[in-house]
């Protein structure tokens, strides 16, 4: 039951984009095309999880046994770019496609704040590792699912009739308010 909790959660109540305001560059670049964006998010649930998992291990087997808690943001940053590294060179070989559509915003995810404030927060909310990593994957998820609805909200404003003054990012930035007030909906869930 409490995997369920921290499932839906991170998801829906506490979703890691909308409510918490971090991953806004990718949210807000990557958001044109459906297509894009759930590769985006494939990649950043991966990115994801797997880092969570690995600033774990390094938290509590190297980090806080030789007092060397100080290290942490540096390490966390050493670990998710390493791992960004290898889901380039992955995506390059298995979908070309994909990469290029996903261009300059694949690096990006180095420096998405979403990949190192879940880490961290992983950390300060004391999570164990299986408790950790299923709060890691459903704010990847959340993250994704923020994401396309998003992409798909700009697909169709993108055919909409939209006053010229509010065209582009006026318009993008409008509808992630609307889009973080829905979500503000599921607050009483959980």
């Amino acid at each position: 039951m409490e995997y369920l909790i921290i499932f839906i959660s991170a998801i829906f109540v506490n979703n890691i984009v909308l409510t918490q305001f971090l991953g806004i560059c990718p949210f807000l670049g990557v958001s044109k095309k459906i297509s894009t964006s759930l590769g985006m998010g494939a990649a950043v649930i991966f990115v994801i999880t797997l880092a969570t998992i690995v600033t774990w291990l390094i938290q509590h087997y190297l980090l806080n046994p030789f007092n060397l808690g100080f290290l942490q943001t540096i390490a966390f940053i050493l670990v998710i770019a390493s791992l960004v590294q290898m889901v380039e060179i992955i995506l390059k070989k298995i979908s070309p496609s994909l990469y290029a559509a996903l261009g300059v915003f694949l690096p990006l995810i180095t420096t998405n704040c979403c990949v190192l404030g879940v880490a961290i927060l992983v950390i300060q909310k004391d999570f164990g590792l299986l408790e950790g990593t299923m709060y890691a994957l459903s704010n990847g998820v959340g993250f994704t699912l923020a994401l396309v609805i998003f992409a798909g909200l700009r697909e169709q404003l993108a055919l909409s009739d939209v006053p010229k003054g509010m065209q582009g990012v006026p318009i993008a930035l409008v509808t992630a308010g609307i889009l973080a007030l829905a979500f503000m909906g599921f607050a009483g869930l959980v």
